[in-house]
């Protein structure tokens, strides 16, 4: 589930980002308080077929993790992605 892409977190702009063939993927996300809300998950379809926007919801994961944040995943896409990988879901703190 590794990616070999590079994750920027644009905390100007609240979302992670993957740049690749001239195009941008992102995973938007709001902070409020001790929460990690991710709002939305957008690659567009010339990236399709890349596993990006699993590297995506990785990356948010990660953060969230290591800044101690429950995560409320709004986006259908990343709870989606939270359900098939239980393992990975459960080293976070997760309000469905």
């Amino acid at each position: 589930m590794t990616s070999t892409h590079e994750v920027v977190d644009n905390t100007a702009a609240t979302r992670f980002e993957i740049r690749m063939d001239g195009h941008i993927a992102v995973l938007v996300y709001e902070l409020v308080g001790r929460q990690f809300r991710i709002i939305h998950t957008i690659v567009p379809e010339a990236l399709g077929g890349h596993g990006l926007a699993g590297t995506l919801v990785q990356a948010a994961i990660a953060r969230a993790t290591a800044e101690g944040l429950t995560i409320i995943p709004d986006c259908p896409f990343a709870r989606g992605w939270l359900e098939k990988h239980p393992g990975v879901a459960a080293t976070v703190s997760i309000d469905w």
